[in-house]
């Protein structure tokens, strides 16, 4: 049996990978800096997890496979090279990863994660996703299948190296651009290549690039979604939407962009199977976590955590947001806002400032900086009207804080839902 380590082990695209080749027998070792719920499941799985890292941790592993957020100094990568151990980023061992199975890869800038989790709802096969669905509670699924349904990231371009049977694009909206050199036509060369890879094509035809494609693919077109309608059952968000030529369905999560993830992955698994079951499967999804996750939901509050850190992502799920409220009948909405990353926050400031703008009240937390330097922004002047805290607290079915002037707030009515990629979830969860 072949062993692994893996440096940075508790990232939420690399732990699936671990996990996924602890199915396929292979021995998992890793590390990270810090504990975190992830390494502590890892660990309670039968992997040796080290933390933080430590050349110790080398022990005697065929390869190594480290992390995007891994920098060359890192002790445990310049130990494994030292010892002549073959050293491969994360972005290097996919095409070994992901050898043998017929792939089933979806990229795109937002609603990659949810559109992954509905197609593993959707298929059998085995999953690789870079979020925990809340189908299987985990960011893996393992099946004795040839398909593997796995998220593709282009932040790296290492979706350049996903082998897609299948290629779904749900939209390709700069993002990461410091990894293209800022260059547009290079971002959408890759885009480019990683559809010429697939033998079957999924795109979102509405995205203005997309649109543009010539290559042969099934195009999910502006007018193909219909009769959109937002359902509550039991405080849980549905939307019933038709599809153009295949009928009515119903998805969980609230929201046109819920319609449109599903529709992609609607028309990738009808690519494969019959329809009727497609419509049937979809019903086993019912979200992932930390996208448009309900925390709390009665008739006097909801409490909701949103992985959401960049504009568009944001305004989407303040649009449904609202219709979740209406249908509550709860009358104001409060954004928690936890900044991810100072070089994101500068790059789509405009965008941040105006997508907050219909809220009745708006929180900023510090920026969760992700090992980023801090740089000159003053959040005070950037979102005026604003309220600031350093932290927020979960208080059962309440959010408290206090704000910049040391007053005490607490939130125990009406919607409130948190946004950011950094710590924040577990804050809103109480669980620091």
């Amino acid at each position: 049996m072949k062993k692994v380590h893996f440096i940075g082990i508790g990232g939420i695209g690399i732990s699936a990978i671990a996990r996924f080749l602890k199915e396929r027998d292979f021995i998992i070792s890793g590390s990270d800096i810090a504990d975190s719920a992830i390494t502590k499941e890892l660990r309670a799985s039968g992997m040796k997890i080290t933390v933080p890292h430590c050349k110790s941790a080398i022990e005697d592993p065929d390869f190594v496979v480290y992390s995007a957020a891994i920098k060359g100094d890192n002790v445990e990568l310049l130990e494994a090279r030292k010892r002549g151990i073959e050293c491969l980023s994360r972005k290097e061992a996919l095409p070994f990863i992901l050898e043998g199975k017929r792939v089933f890869a979806v990229a795109g800038a937002h609603g990659k994660s949810t559109t992954s989790a509905m197609l593993a709802a959707l298929m059998e096969g085995s999953a690789i996703i870079g979020a925990i669905s809340k189908e299987f509670g985990s960011n893996m699924k393992y099946e004795a299948s040839d398909n593997l349904i796995f998220e593709a990231d282009e932040s790296d371009s290492s979706f350049l190296n996903s082998n897609p049977f299948l290629a779904i694009v749900t939209n390709a909206e700069p993002e990461h651009m410091e990894h293209y050199d800022n260059d547009i036509e290079k971002f959408h060369a890759a885009y480019k290549g990683f559809l010429e890879r697939a033998k079957i094509r999924i795109i979102n035809a509405e995205d203005e690039f997309l649109s543009t494609i010539k290559m042969d693919a099934i195009r999910l077109e502006k007018g193909d979604i219909t009769n959109l309608q937002m359902v509550l059952r039991n405080y849980e968000p549905y939307t019933s939407f038709h599809l153009k030529g295949l009928g009515k369905f119903e998805a969980w999560g609230m929201g046109e962009h819920i319609a449109v993830d599903a529709s992609l992955a609607i028309l990738a698994a009808n690519s494969m199977m019959g329809l009727e079951e497609v419509r049937e499967n979809l019903k086993k999804f019912k979200g992932i976590k930390k996208r448009f996750d309900i925390l709390v939901a009665n008739e006097k509050f909801a409490l909701i955590d949103d992985y959401g850190h960049h504009p568009t992502e944001i305004k989407a799920t303040l649009k449904s947001a609202k219709e979740y409220a209406k249908l509550l009948g709860l009358e104001s909405i409060t954004a928690i806002f936890q900044p991810h990353r100072y070089s994101r926050l500068m790059a789509n400031l405009d965008g941040f400032k105006e997508c907050f703008s219909d809220v009745d009240e708006l929180v900023v937390l510090p920026v969760y900086a992700a090992g980023e330097e801090p740089n000159n922004i003053d959040l005070k002047s950037e979102f005026k009207g604003a309220l600031f805290a350093d932290n927020i607290k979960r208080n059962g079915n309440s959010i408290e804080f206090f704000d910049n002037f040391g007053v005490k707030h607490s939130l125990a009515s009406g919607l409130v839902i948190g946004f950011g990629a950094g710590d924040i979830s577990y804050q809103l969860r109480g669980e620091r």
